[in-house]
């Protein structure tokens, strides 16, 4: 079984806070969680993640550039999917629009020293945030 497709957002704000969410469902109901979710068929990952941000956050994407991926399984209606998540840092064209919907039950802005990854639900966004932030502080 080959493994989904599936995409993460880091977009960080004009402070330099990180855009985060609270999850509305399961799994990790109730934990922090970046942008992002599954590639719909015939979509590229740069699409998708576009998509998933606009339907969870208001925000409509500038730029994605693409950054590493991880292997990650997903606990959906009672079966573990095996996915692999891409990571992208992404560019908004306005940060004010910010307004949660769709898997997102609130959306906000953390500033690095604030992020705090076991407060994550899923294992690949940990994962990912603790590359994001050794880049960010080594600034690579």
């Amino acid at each position: 079984m080959n493994p989904a497709a599936a995409v993460v957002a880091f977009i960080t704000d004009s402070r330099g806070r990180l855009l985060v969410e609270r999850r509305r469902l399961e799994p990790a109901k109730g934990t922090l969680d970046l942008p992002g979710g599954f590639a719909d068929v015939q979509e590229t990952a740069e699409e998708a993640v576009a998509r998933e941000v606009e339907e969870e956050t208001g925000l409509k994407i500038t730029s994605a550039r693409y950054m590493f991926s991880q292997p990650n399984i997903y606990r959906y209606s009672g079966l573990d999917i095996h996915t692999l998540d891409m990571f992208f840092s992404c560019t908004v064209e306005d940060e004010t629009q910010l307004k949660a919907g769709d898997d997102a039950a609130e959306c906000f802005w953390l500033s690095p020293e604030d992020i705090h990854t076991e407060q994550f639900g899923l294992r690949s966004v940990r994962q990912g945030l603790h590359i994001y932030m050794y880049r960010h502080a080594n600034k690579e």
